[in-house]
Parts: C-alpha cells; sequence; structure tokens
C-alpha cells in the first residue's frame, strides 16, 4: 500500500508538496526523506504528531519514545489503522514550527516506481530557521526575452523555430 500525502505549511496558501511513501515505511525513514527534499539541518530534534480529524493531537513520535513509540518504531500504515488522517511534522520545537502531511489518497505500489518520491510542489522550501514562509518568486513576472538566432531573425520566447 502507498500513501498520498499532501504537506503545506499552516496559514500558508502558497507552499504545497505532494508526497507517496509505502505503508512499511517508518516515520523514521519518511523524517529522512522530508529532511532531505526540503533542505533541512540533520542535527535538530523533529517530532511527529498525529491528528485526529477534528485537528486535536491524540500521539506523539519522537526520535526517542515519548509514549505512543518512536519514529522508528511506527510505521505509516500503523498511523492510518489507528485513524489518524493528519501528521504534523513539527522541524521547529522551539519556535513550533511545522508542516501538515494530510493523507489524500491509498494507491497500490509500483513495481518499478522507488519510493518515498516527491509528486508535486509548489512554492519554495521553507527555511528551517527563519520566522516567516517568504516566496515572492510568483509576484516578479518573468521579462519578456527575444533569442537571436542569425544575422536578422529575432524569436520571441515562446515561438517555434
Amino acid at each position: 500500500m502507498v500513501y498520498r500525502y499532501k504537506a503545506s505549511i499552516p496559514g500558508n496558501k502558497i507552499f504545497m508538496r505532494e508526497y507517496e511513501v509505502k505503508g512499511s515505511s517508518s516515520l523514521y525513514s519518511y523524517h529522512l526523506y522530508l529532511q532531505n527534499d526540503l533542505g533541512f539541518a540533520p542535527d535538530q530534534i523533529v517530532l511527529f504528531r498525529a491528528l485526529d480529524s477534528k485537528g486535536k493531537v491524540k500521539r506523539e513520535y519522537g526520535l526517542f519514545n515519548l509514549g505512543d513509540g518512536s519514529m522508528d518504531s511506527v510505521t505509516l500504515d500503523k498511523v492510518c489503522k489507528d485513524g489518524f488522517p493528519v501528521l504534523e511534522y513539527v522541524y521547529d520545537m522551539f519556535k513550533e514550527r511545522s508542516l501538515y502531511l494530510e493523507l489524500l489518497s491509498t494507491e497500490e505500489e509500483l513495481a518499478r516506481r522507488a519510493y518515498p518520491r516527491l509528486v508535486a510542489e509548489r512554492g519554495k522550501n521553507p527555511d528551517q530557521f527563519s520566522d516567516n514562509y517568504d516566496d515572492f518568486e510568483h509576484l516578479i513576472e518573468a521579462p519578456e526575452t527575444d533569442l537571436i538566432i542569425g544575422d536578422d531573425e529575432i524569436i520571441t520566447e515562446g515561438e517555434q523555430i
């Protein structure tokens, strides 16, 4: 079984990622993938919180067992089987900065596909140590550029050659 999660930053409409992850993957291996994909420092304390459909924290999974299990001993299959459609990935414990990972769908695993994998993305990666998420690239229009291919031939960007 493969789970498709949508990652978002609370209160932000720009940032979005979609990931497909095997259900047999531990939360720890998912954390390592997120850390690598988002460019986060590997020396920070992180935490997964399992939320119910109303957004209430029901379980916490850390690098060490906090009472509900450690990240390396809990799989995504277990989290979903226990009925938690949303995970909160806390990547800055001191400032309570996190990503919400909402379960979108379950799919069959494809034989020649590597998991976990990034399926869709929008916005730049959040800065792990910044208080705000700033992505102004969507506000800046790209200037129209011309491509000169000969002495007197000018092709505007987007035209076919």
